[in-house]
């Protein structure tokens, strides 16, 4: 019998799930006039989601469905980007600096690590600009679920969905094998953003062999976990604008950067043996997911 027979394997369903991902995300912001810090990264993890869910339906819906809603949910996680940089970086600095208070010591006075470090109280009341970005992304919100409750997915074909699945795998390859050849910070924000879509799609498959997948989603949860904390640290370094010359005289500055590279390293270095046995070219996605032949 065919795995992908709809009457074989009932895969999660899609459309309640990914009007969860919308009230949820709603939730989160309402719970206070400005999000914290939790809520703003809940809710753009939410609107990947959202993202990556679309794309495993983009064969079943019509193009202009799929480009209305895509753009409502990466409107939102953009809105929300700039709000989370900073206290991303103070809570870097501020590990660092258990670990380092000599250096630390000798870098007060330094007008961008001071100005990291500086904790600001969230406000009572949101800021114009951030209470007009809430407004935006409330509409973006209630439109994309309005819309969803007309979109019919109810005889969605498991092997398109699994097709899409596959053009994931073998985008994630391909990044794979760029970033390893050349590990440079943008190269591994793509991979991350696109092992990232390919987890977040693994989840509908499941049932197809629960042990085996769930344990690799584990495994890759981990991975863009670590990708993510190496991203951060990268774009720390861009935010203290930092470049070394050889001739600038800030050893404090040139010692802090070499600290967070080396923390950067540590994490990589839990990033690709997992990447290898996952992305590794020649493999298939049958494979991966625990079966010998996987007929599409």
């Amino acid at each position: 019998m065919d795995i992908m027979d709809p009457e074989y394997v009932k895969l999660r369903e899609i459309k309640p799930v990914l009007a969860g991902y919308i009230r949820e995300a709603q939730d989160l912001l309402r719970q206070s006039p400005v999000p914290d810090d939790s809520a703003v990264h809940d809710v753009r993890v939410l609107m990947k989601k959202c993202r990556a869910v679309m794309r495993l339906i983009a064969s079943q819906i019509d193009k202009k469905t799929f480009d209305r809603d895509y753009e409502a949910y990466r409107a939102t996680g953009q809105l929300l980007c700039t709000w989370r940089e900073t206290s991303v970086h103070r809570k870097i600095l501020k590990e660092l600096k258990k670990n380092h208070t000599k250096l630390f010591t000798s870098l007060q006075g330094n007008e961008k690590v001071e100005a990291l470090m500086q904790k600001i109280e969230a406000p009572a009341e949101p800021s114009s600009q951030v209470a007009g970005d809430i407004i935006k992304i409330e509409d973006l919100l209630n439109k994309a679920g309005f819309r969803l409750r007309f979109l019919k997915l109810d005889n969605v074909d498991p092997k398109a969905l699994l097709s899409e699945l596959e053009n994931s795998y073998k985008t994630v390859v391909d990044k794979y094998l760029i970033c390893r050849n050349n590990p440079k910070p943008a190269n591994l924000h793509i991979f991350r953003k696109k092992t990232k879509d390919f987890l977040y799609q693994l989840w509908f498959f499941r049932p197809l062999n629960p042990v085996v997948i769930k344990s690799l989603e584990k495994k890759l949860d981990a991975m863009t976990q670590n990708l993510g904390k190496s991203n951060d640290l990268s774009q720390l370094i861009s935010t203290l604008e930092y470049k070394y010359s050889g001739t600038a005289n800030y050893p404090s500055m040139d010692e802090l950067v070499i600290i967070i590279r080396e923390a950067q390293d540590n994490y990589l270095s839990r990033v690709w043996p997992t990447a290898y046995k996952v992305f590794c070219p020649g493999k298939r996605l049958a494979n991966v997911l625990g079966y010998k032949i996987l007929a599409i």
